[in-house]
């Protein structure tokens, strides 16, 4: 499984950096945060690096507000909904949005998809719609369609199996899976709504298309047990957990959200700087040390012998060691078999729960980052994958 770059505020020299580093990588662009000409330029830059570029058209809400995405050309100014039944309003939409795609040398093309606060006839219509005139615009390039579904949808599996079932014969090469997480949280504790999302991309992988699942977290590596190519991730926590209010006419949220956290990988939890003092107090800080495999050295500083918050970790600091240990986590959870796959995610949750036992005992806590009650969650919601798909995704993984 790989990690992509879900590109968000102030992402854009992280997204340069870490392609750089990595040598590979790929970035999710956003309308919302970018102009044309800076997608074009950006694409650009990332392509130089041997990087690849998506463009998420961010049609979620067409009747959004947010004024940087509503300023480009391929959104409309005239919405109504009949546009989506197909025509030449649909068409020109897709025009437009595949010359952004041009602009930002993106080699697959990500069809839009509306928010579906329910699963029925009218919604999957929609689908059909514009995945239909999709294939008539982009025919030189893999189309990727949008499936993107309110936390209330993603607890029923009826409307799980409809997508399911309707997917098997939209005519494209993949699926960006946007699921909503309920109550706007970042770490999931509902394991219904986790299990039904294990379900629906497993579903759609032994179709034989290629799955990418957005705005995700760390908690999503066990995704790779759906044999799920890429979870998509960011700095900010609007581009790890989904919600269709990033893009109305709102105050920048990321800005007053100041506070530098610590990413322990196998805690699978982030800790507050003050409270990496009580590790050091206690005489356990290096047990929060990332394990050499993770290759990051930009929290290196934290545990180089002084108290924590006395050091000069920055802000730019904690965001990259994230998502580097997450880039390392995506490429070593998957395995050579489903039944490998589950075993290896059991053992992480195992290890981190008995680590943050530990952590607890001696006053070091992550607060509402902390992956304790989140560890059951996944547990769950990987018994009901084994439950569901197990036998088949082993045969055919």
């Amino acid at each position: 499984m790989e990690l992509y770059l879900q590109f968000g505020y102030g992402m854009m020299e992280h997204c340069r950096h870490l392609v750089d580093s990595w040598g590979v990588g790929t970035v999710i662009m956003s309308p919302r945060d970018l102009t044309t000409e800076q997608i074009q330029r950006f694409g650009s830059q990332v392509a130089s690096m041997g990087g690849r570029i998506l463009v998420d058209p961010q049609f979620y809400d067409p009747r959004a507000t947010h004024p940087r995405l509503i300023r480009h050309d391929y959104w409309p100014d005239d919405f109504d909904t009949s546009m989506l039944s197909g025509g030449p309003k649909l068409a020109h939409l897709l025009q437009r949005l595949l010359a952004l795609n041009n602009a930002a040398q993106a080699d697959r093309f990500i069809i839009p998809g509306i928010y579906g606060e329910r699963v029925d006839d009218d919604w999957l219509a929609v689908q059909d719609s514009v995945i239909t005139e999709a294939a008539t615009v982009v025919a030189d390039r893999p189309r990727i369609a949008t499936v993107c579904l309110s936390g209330e949808a993603m607890r029923f599996e009826d409307q799980i199996e409809m997508v399911i079932n309707s997917a098997e014969i939209w005519d494209v090469d993949g699926l960006y899976v946007v699921p909503e997480h309920p109550g706007a949280q970042y770490l999931v504790d509902d394991p219904m709504w986790l299990a039904n999302l294990l379900v629906l991309c497993s579903g759609l992988k032994l179709q034989g298309k290629s799955v990418i699942v957005g705005y995700s977290s760390h908690q999503m590596l066990c995704l790779a047990a759906s044999k799920v190519d890429a979870i998509a991730s960011g700095i900010w926590l609007n581009v790890r957990s989904f919600s269709t209010s990033k893009f109305q006419e709102t105050e920048e949220d990321e800005i007053s959200r100041r506070v530098k956290w610590y990413y322990c990988p196998q805690a699978l939890s982030e800790y507050k700087i003050p409270f990496l003092d009580m590790a050091f107090r206690a005489g356990i800080l290096n047990h929060l040390r990332a394990d050499a495999a993770m290759e990051s050295d930009y929290a290196g500083i934290l545990f180089s012998g002084a108290q924590p918050t006395s050091t000069a970790y920055s802000e730019q600091q904690a965001h990259r060691h994230y998502l580097q240990c997450l880039y390392r986590q995506c490429r070593e959870v998957s395995r050579t078999s489903f039944r490998e796959t589950a075993e290896w995610h059991s053992r992480l949750l195992d290890n981190a729960e008995a680590l943050i036992n530990e952590l607890h005992r001696r006053g070091v806590r992550g607060q509402d980052r902390d992956f304790q009650n989140i560890i059951d969650v996944n547990r769950a919601a990987l018994t009901a994958l084994q439950d569901a798909r197990g036998f088949i995704l082993e045969r055919l993984w």
